[in-house]
């Protein structure tokens, strides 16, 4: 299990949540007052850190939503071709290959040092702007 649970009540802006299974970015929540005959709720709206997707969903604050555990590590570049990058953990010295964009292959070297994001099972090589 590569998440964990967390009420409405509790995220803040900059976390991280579930959306349709995809881990995103909290860029945003609203809260309403609670209503005559039913209780406040929470407006969302997130980022997904794997496809940029912008996604919002309204919560009751008591639900509870999905939270992934985002894994930051660090691994080296052993070789790019087209648009897969193979890489190294710096640990676990697992092998293994990364999609990327024709504009992430340019800045991306054989032989540097990356960081890379795991969460839900995928990989996603984070490069600094």
């Amino acid at each position: 299990m590569s998440w964990q649970e967390a009420e409405v009540r509790e995220l803040k802006v900059g976390r991280y949540m579930l959306i349709d299974d995809a881990p995103c970015k909290i860029v945003e929540i609203t809260m309403s007052k609670p209503g005559k005959h039913g209780e406040a709720k929470g407006r969302i709206v997130a980022i997904g850190i794997f496809d940029n997707q912008k996604r919002s969903v309204v919560y009751p604050v008591k639900h509870k939503v999905k939270v992934p555990i985002i894994e930051k590590k660090n691994a080296q570049v052993l070789s790019v071709a087209n648009n897969e990058v193979q890489l190294m953990d710096s640990e676990t010295f697992e092998t293994f290959v990364v999609q990327v964009s024709p504009e992430e292959v340019e800045k991306i070297k054989p032989g540097t040092e990356v960081s890379y994001w795991e969460a839900m099972g995928v990989r996603k090589i984070m490069l600094q702007n």
